[in-house]
């Protein structure tokens, strides 16, 4: 679907964080307004317990102000031509993200285009690893129920309906 995934009501939307989970700009930023300065508390808390969040990994918090009752905030890679593991890095950011979804036995999750914006990750790549890291995931798994992808733009849309 094509929209503005912090008005979405879900069990959880995923965030493009960075690793500091500091907000930032695109989706992050996005979703940081949003949820007011409850979800900037919740990510300090977590940078003072473990210092941030790694590429390819994620972590929970509540959904501030959104509709969406949690937020998985998961850190894709920046890409640097696909030679420092950035498309197992984006499985992983996927897959990782999942597996809280799993662990919370939430029903409906949304995600962003992960590392496609400024992060610089080809957009046609990044659909092709999220759809397949999501189709595995959830062959195996029984939760989440239900997963959709909400595209910020056109061209990402047509990219993943093309695929799906």
């Amino acid at each position: 679907m094509t929209g503005d995934i912090t008005g979405l009501a879900a069990d959880a939307i995923v965030n493009a964080a960075n690793s500091a989970l500091m907000g930032g700009g695109g989706v992050d930023g996005a979703i940081h307004r949003a949820a007011g300065p409850a979800l900037a508390l919740a990510c300090a808390e977590i940078r003072r317990r473990q210092g941030g969040c790694p590429v390819g990994s994620a972590v929970l918090t509540d959904g501030g102000n959104l509709p969406a009752k949690a937020v998985i905030h998961t850190v894709g890679p920046v890409w640097h031509g696909g030679g420092r593991n950035e498309p197992e890095l984006l499985r992983q950011a996927y897959l990782s993200s999942l597996a809280l979804a799993c662990d919370k036995r939430m029903q409906l999750v949304a995600f962003p285009n992960i590392s496609t914006g400024v992060y610089g990750f080809p957009k046609e790549l990044a659909a092709d690893i999220a759809i397949a890291a999501v189709g595995e995931f959830l062959a195996r798994h029984s939760w989440p129920k239900r997963v959709i992808f909400v595209c910020f733009d056109r061209e990402n849309a047509l990219l993943y309906q093309a695929r799906l």
